[in-house]
């Protein structure tokens, strides 16, 4: 069995958390923006991606490479401003991914951190402007101030997930014969 962690990101918060993940699991990491690595070499995959505009940035590689992955262990965590349990994060992703996708992903939210000083103008420019908009009050706050939520602990369901993994080894592969890569 070989893993490896695929991910995509905006602002850092993403590639934090897949090499925090990295560094407990000694697993591959991919930026998808930079490599096109084969899913078909891995048994075990973990998806990170930034949410950004309501989407996830995953999208796009997961409706392409999904015939490839879809009989996998597969695990998704997303990486945004809002709170885990938030009906929003839930509603992005019903509204960007198709149901069997979502039916079928381990999902895990997670909080990011948006630094306003280090974004392009553009992007500055747009949170300004959508905080003036923006009718609830939290996610006003985040948008003009920025945040910091990005937290080692909140990781922890993610290697929850892949110790069951593990442990669900069929009996006639040895544990020892495992590959993660």
């Amino acid at each position: 069995m070989k893993a490896a962690i695929f991910y995509t990101g905006k602002f850092g918060s993403t590639k934090k958390y897949a090499y925090w993940i990295n560094e407990r699991n000694d697993f591959p990491v991919f930026d998808l923006r930079r490599e096109n690595p084969n899913p078909d070499e891995y048994n075990l995959i973990i998806l990170g991606s930034s949410i950004i505009a309501m989407k996830p940035t995953i999208q796009k590689w997961l409706m392409k490479n999904w015939p490839k992955i879809k009989d996998k262990q597969v695990l998704l965590f997303t990486v945004s401003g809002t709170e885990p349990g938030h009906p929003n994060l839930q509603q992005w992703l019903n509204n960007s991914l198709p149901k069997e996708m979502l039916e079928q992903i381990p999902y895990v939210p997670l909080r990011g951190r948006l630094v306003l000083n280090e974004l392009p103008w553009l992007m500055r420019l747009f949170m300004k402007i959508a905080s003036k908009v923006e009718k609830d009050p939290d996610t006003k706050k985040r948008m003009a101030e920025g945040f910091d939520y990005m937290k080692r602990t909140s990781i922890e369901p993610i290697f929850e997930w892949i110790a069951k993994q593990e442990s669900e080894v069929p009996e006639n592969l040895c544990k020892s014969q495992l590959q993660f890569a």
